[in-house]
């Protein structure tokens, strides 16, 4: 009789579930791939003149529409965004308001347009609230509640699809508070179909918008925040080199740039 023979089972291995949306259940990744160097669509390209859009160090475009003339006193002043020191407004050549480290405008608003050429608004939060209005296309946001975490926790992670779909729970406005940081990503106009005409929407930012009040997400800021599955799920998001982009843009804009985005 031939004894049986004993079969070596394999332990498991754990798997690393990546960040899914509580509403599609979709892995977050990206729909289109930024071509910085690539040529807009003619419809794409007819949007960005009649807007008077420009490229924005977040990925995109971007033009501010409005400013208001009503000053507030400066709730951000001596504060800092974890513990860096805030970005001063004499760096950036006239480009923040005179009042700016005294005073904020009421609110300020801008156009921003994600395409298939510039997909993607990397990682970067604002110490205003912002209160964002879709006009077309689709996309995909992304929020690290990071001004929630208290000490050795980690940040709760929220996405959401922003679109005309509402019986589907896409959203036509949502508010993004300050310190929290947000990232968003083209998807296609319509479910199922491929190809986008851009993501089109207002923001407004109350109280208005200073780049004293803006910082993108660190590799540090990252790693501390997120556990190592969000981390691979979500670091294509993050923007590389953040400093140096947000300085070239600003000095390459300021005879351009008529008031400040976001």
């Amino acid at each position: 009789m031939t004894p049986h023979r004993k079969i070596r089972r394999e332990p498991r291995k754990r798997l690393i579930m990546p960040v899914r949306d509580t509403l599609s259940k979709e892995l977050i990744r990206p729909r289109f791939f930024p071509d910085h160097d690539g040529t807009e669509s003619p419809s794409i390209q007819h949007i960005i003149d009649a807007l008077k859009l420009q490229k924005h160090v977040e990925g995109g475009y971007f033009a501010e529409t409005d400013r208001d003339s009503f000053l507030i006193p400066n709730p951000f002043t001596n504060k800092s965004i974890d513990g860096q020191s805030p970005i001063s407004a004499v760096s950036f050549k006239g480009l923040s308001s005179p009042f700016s480290r005294h005073s904020r405008a009421a609110s300020t608003t801008i156009f921003y347009l994600l395409t298939p050429k510039s997909s993607l608004g990397a990682f970067h939060r604002n110490k205003g609230r912002t209160i964002h209005t879709l006009h077309r296309g689709r996309g995909r946001y992304v929020l690290i509640h990071a001004d929630e975490v208290g000490e050795g926790q980690k940040a709760r992670v929220e996405t959401f699809i922003v679109g005309h779909n509402v019986s589907e729970g896409e959203r036509l406005q949502w508010i993004v508070e300050g310190g929290k940081y947000k990232a968003s990503f083209l998807l296609d106009d319509e479910e199922g179909l491929s190809g986008s005409e851009g993501l089109l929407i207002s923001e407004t930012v109350i109280p208005g918008f200073e780049y004293s009040d803006h910082n993108f997400m660190t590799q540090e800021q990252f790693d501390s925040l997120l556990t190592a599955a969000k981390r691979a799920e979500l670091s294509w998001l993050l923007r590389k080199d953040t400093a140096p982009q947000l300085t070239n843009f600003i000095n390459s804009s300021s005879t351009e740039l008529n008031g400040c985005p976001r």
